[in-house]
């Protein structure tokens, strides 16, 4: 579905150091990505979850979980960031197996676009998705204007995704789907990044608090922690994720 999140990638420093960490507590393995040696592949039981880019130092942006969102056409979308006063920080790059491109919203929140094929597992949108997004901005509804005249979305066309109002919250649907949600509250100018406007990636786990606990003694700090529910975690060079328990935080269907 286009305008949906296809992928999530970790934009770090140094590629050896994150395996190790997230090897620690996510469980994860890896394997060499088509897109160049200082990226790889996260796998959880032989199935793609993530991708991690050692490229921040390259293109000076900060350490940070991004997630990526399908269009039909990368040039068409970063022209309408732009001309929207978004920016496009890195892009469109031309890759193995498509073109995606860096950018930023009005607020400052990353994202990116990706046009082109998908790992698998991520090219339909599952109920037990490897990881879903939330966006935490100045005001949902402002920035669900601005995604939606970018990404397409409530178009009408075929192949987008729907919006509804839920409350003070925006939820995007793809295919009846909740696959993520735009929340109000974040601060422009707070000196925390996790307060900051962001997209947030969550990723479900079955036993949290073991994991909170490998975080921990692997160099990870916690951000904010519900017991039993769900963390947010920040990794040793200051990615920042959160860890949920399937069913007790994510997009709830209809």
């Amino acid at each position: 579905m286009y305008g949906a999140p296809c992928w999530v990638s970790l934009m770090t420093k140094d590629l050896r150091s994150s395996h190790d960490f997230y090897g620690s507590v996510m469980g994860w393995e890896f394997r060499p990505a088509r897109l160049g040696e200082e990226f790889s592949v996260a796998l959880s039981d032989g199935k793609a979850i993530a991708g991690i880019g050692a490229l921040a130092s390259a293109f000076h942006v900060a350490v940070a979980w991004t997630p990526y969102f399908a269009v039909r056409n990368a040039d068409e979308t970063a022209s309408r960031i732009r001309e929207r006063s978004g920016t496009v920080a890195v892009g469109p790059v031309a890759f193995v197996l498509g073109r995606g491109a860096l950018a930023a919203d009005r607020d400052g929140a990353v994202f990116g676009i990706w046009e082109g094929e998908l790992p698998a597992g991520w090219e339909v949108w599952q109920a037990a998705a490897p990881a879903w997004v939330r966006l935490h901005t100045r005001d949902a509804f402002e920035a669900a204007i601005f995604y939606g005249e970018v990404l397409d979305w409530a178009c009408g066309r075929p192949g987008c995704c729907d919006v509804e109002y839920e409350g003070d919250e925006v939820v995007l649907r793809s295919g009846g789907r909740a696959v993520a949600r735009l929340s109000s509250g974040a601060l422009e100018a707070a000196p925390d990044p996790a307060i900051r406007p962001r997209w947030q990636v969550h990723f479900p786990v079955s036993d949290l608090e073991r994991r909170v606990t490998a975080a921990l003694q692997h160099g990870g700090t916690v951000i904010a922690h519900e017991p039993e529910v769900q963390a947010t975690l920040r990794d040793p060079d200051g990615g920042i994720f959160t860890l949920t328990v399937p069913g007790a935080a994510e997009p709830r269907d209809r």
